[in-house]
């Protein structure tokens, strides 16, 4: 018989959605691995810690898991960027030259450390902050919804963040909301602050109690800074076998709670050292540190045509948010990801695609404006934005979300079984993977077929 192990205890929402994926198959959905003679196919769509690896790498004909074992340099944000740096170093002409911020990854456990950092790994990274007035942000590496972030713009704002996650480190008792353990993640990166990020305002599409008025004197580029909200996207892609890569085209804008304005120092707090002394309210997107709004941040990507871009040069400012420009986004954010997953492929110890595996991926993009807005993308077209990679998140929080976008992530895991599960089921036993072009659901995307060392993969 066919059997699926399904196990989510901290997504009981992610469970309900794979379980009413599954009902159309014929197979036994069971809460816990049965034995290895039981079964004539098994599916593990389940947590990674719940998954079974050594049988997906043992049963490569009959298990079918949800997760590739090895991926960090996909998930990590230190080794993304340093597989990023090092395919970009040989593929100079990739798109991800101009998709990614500029990023330093660094080891430390004590704050002490950085004075050596800055004459060795560090010291590009500290001649652009003594020369410059710019902005940076500080990432974990393994952190996520939101974790340790913080904003810098000077060797000494830098060194009170870690001096604040070094107290917190030696009281762990006493860390706050977002702080983080200096001496348990050791790995962070730097990346730069995007300064121009495309602004709107969805309360012209989706009216709410807190504004109820629309920008006024938007052709005069005269905008009240109210409506200015900062939003970064998050789309799903999917992962299946050695290796095709979809992505889900109803793609979530993630706002900020509040109206955004350039980093700037905070006047209201006393303490030098807290969160670097800077307001990130304007700058956080991640709803997982919004979770007192609800699903109010929420909205579609297609939703948003029609809004009026609030940021930009006078060219762009006042103008329309076009469905062109959303779907030039939406071809970026394709082309980009599928970049990164070969660059990734090119560092084989922290990537192994498996033919008998799939993997659901939240990716998270900012929009900014593009630097030359003449300039043509792949397609011959104009492009006024430029998506940047921020990070790619395995078992995305998708319960965030929220009710009123509910049935995208029901089409979304439903797509996922017809691309990743039903041929799996459908496939003989000891029959070598068909590699033949799956039908693709309405909302997914092909952005990657190849071949990983050929079509039994690893």
């Amino acid at each position: 018989m066919a059997a699926a192990f399904v196990s989510w205890p901290s997504a009981p929402l992610t469970e309900s959605l794979v379980k009413r994926a599954l009902s159309n198959l014929s197979v036994s959905i069971v809460t816990s691995l049965p034995g290895t003679h039981e079964y004539s196919k098994l599916l593990q769509w389940s947590t990674y810690d719940a998954i079974n690896h050594d049988l997906t790498h043992r049963n490569p004909d009959n298990v079918l898991s949800s997760s590739y074992a090895i991926r960090k340099a996909l998930i990590r944000k230190h080794y993304l960027a340093r597989c990023i740096h090092s395919y970009l170093t040989k593929h100079l002409d990739s798109v991800l030259k101009d998709a990614v911020p500029r990023t330093w990854d660094l080891e430390i456990s004590y704050v002490d450390e950085l004075d050596e950092m800055w004459s060795d790994q560090l010291w590009d990274l500290g001649n652009e902050i003594d020369g410059s007035s710019q902005w940076w942000i500080l990432k974990p590496g393994m952190a996520d919804r939101g974790m340790g972030i913080r904003l810098f713009n000077s060797k000494d704002s830098l060194y009170q963040i870690f001096e604040e996650f070094e107290e917190y480190s030696e009281d762990e008792g006493q860390i706050d909301d977002t702080s983080v353990i200096m001496s348990q993640l050791r790995h962070f990166v730097v990346q730069e602050y995007m300064p121009s990020p495309l602004l709107l305002d969805p309360n012209e599409r989706f009216p709410s109690v807190s504004v109820s008025n629309p920008p006024e004197n938007l052709q005069g580029h005269k905008v009240n800074p109210l409506y200015l909200l900062l939003f970064h996207l998050r789309a799903y892609f999917v992962a299946s076998g050695a290796l095709q890569l979809f992505m889900y085209d109803r793609v979530l804008a993630l706002f900020a709670a509040v109206p955004y304005v350039s980093p700037t120092k905070r006047e209201d707090v006393s303490d030098a050292a807290a969160h670097g002394n800077i307001d990130l309210t304007p700058h956080l997107t991640n709803t997982s540190l919004q979770i007192d709004r609800g699903e109010e941040g929420v909205h579609l990507l297609d939703e948003l045509s029609g809004c009026h871009i609030l940021s930009g040069g006078d060219t762009n400012r006042g103008g329309l948010f076009t469905p062109e420009d959303i779907e030039n986004i939406k071809v970026q954010m394709s082309s980009v990801l599928a970049e990164t997953f070969k660059a990734a492929l090119e560092m084989p110890i922290h990537f192994q695609p498996l033919p008998n595996a799939f993997e659901l991926y939240g990716v998270d993009f900012l929009v900014s404006h593009a630097h030359d807005p003449t300039a043509l993308d792949s397609l011959g077209n104009s492009r006024m934005f430029q998506v940047k990679l921020l990070e790619i998140n395995s078992e995305p929080a998708i319960e965030l979300t929220g009710r009123r976008l509910h049935r995208i992530l029901e089409d979304l895991f439903v797509a996922i079984e017809q691309v990743a599960v039903l041929p799996f089921f459908r496939q003989e036993v000891g029959c070598v993977p068909s590699m033949e072009v799956p039908v693709v659901p309405r909302h997914l995307r092909m952005c990657l077929d190849t071949k990983v060392r050929g079509s039994g993969g690893w």
